[in-house]
C-alpha cells in the first residue's frame, strides 16, 4: 500500500476543519444546524491552513483577482488574495458599494436578491477566483459566475471552506472547477 502524501495532508485539513466548525441548533430559526466557523477563524493554525488549503490548488492558474462573496467570503477570500498575489474584489448586497456597479440578480426561497461589483473591478480578460464559506443552493455561487463573466472576466475556479451537499448546490456550477475543503 503507497502513502499519498497530499491525501495524507487533506485528511488532516479535514479533521483541522471539522474540529473547528461548531454545530449551532435551531439557528437562526428553528430547524436549521448552523455551522459557525468563528472557533476556526479564532485559532491561527487552523486559520491559516484553511486559507492555504482554498488557495494551493489554484497557485499556477494566474489569478489576477479573488472575488469574494458577502460577508463570510470577505473573510476567506481577502488573505485567499494574498496568498496568490492577486486583488481582492467583494462582491456586495444590492446597495451597498459606493460608485458605479454592476448586478446580478438570484433566486432565494422566497424571492430574489442581487449582489454587485463595482463596474471596474475586474478589467477585461482577467482570470478570477471566487471565495466563499459556504457552498449550499449555489443560487450565490451561480450570480457570482455570471456576475464575473458579465464583466469581461475568466471565472478559474470556485473555492470554498464547507459544502452542503444535501442542498445540490454544486449542481448549479456544473461549467466551474469546484474545489471544497469540508463536505458536510
Amino acid at each position: 500500500m503507497s502513502h499519498d502524501p497530499a491525501t495524507a495532508a487533506a485528511g488532516r485539513l479535514d479533521g483541522l476543519i471539522r474540529s473547528h466548525v461548531r454545530d449551532v441548533p435551531d439557528f437562526p430559526q428553528p430547524g436549521v444546524m448552523f455551522k459557525d466557523i468563528t472557533p476556526l477563524l479564532n485559532d491561527r493554525e487552523a486559520f491559516g491552513a484553511t486559507v492555504r488549503g482554498l488557495a494551493e490548488p489554484f497557485q499556477a492558474d494566474g489569478v489576477d483577482h479573488v472575488l469574494g462573496l458577502e460577508a463570510r467570503g470577505f473573510i476567506f477570500g481577502a488573505p485567499v488574495a494574498l496568498a496568490l498575489g492577486a486583488g481582492f474584489v467583494p462582491a456586495r448586497k444590492a446597495g451597498k458599494l459606493p460608485s458605479a456597479t454592476i448586478g446580478q440578480a438570484y433566486d432565494l426561497e422566497y424571492g430574489t436578491a442581487t449582489v454587485e461589483i463595482h463596474s471596474d473591478a475586474i478589467p477585461a480578460g482577467s482570470r478570477v477566483l471566487i471565495v466563499d464559506d459556504v457552498l449550499a443552493t449555489g443560487g450565490t455561487g451561480r450570480a457570482a459566475v455570471e456576475l464575473v463573466r458579465r464583466a469581461g472576466g475568466t471565472v478559474v475556479g470556485f473555492s470554498v471552506l464547507m459544502e452542503l451537499c444535501a442542498l445540490q448546490g454544486r449542481g448549479k456550477l456544473p461549467d466551474v472547477e469546484l474545489h471544497t475543503l469540508l463536505s458536510v
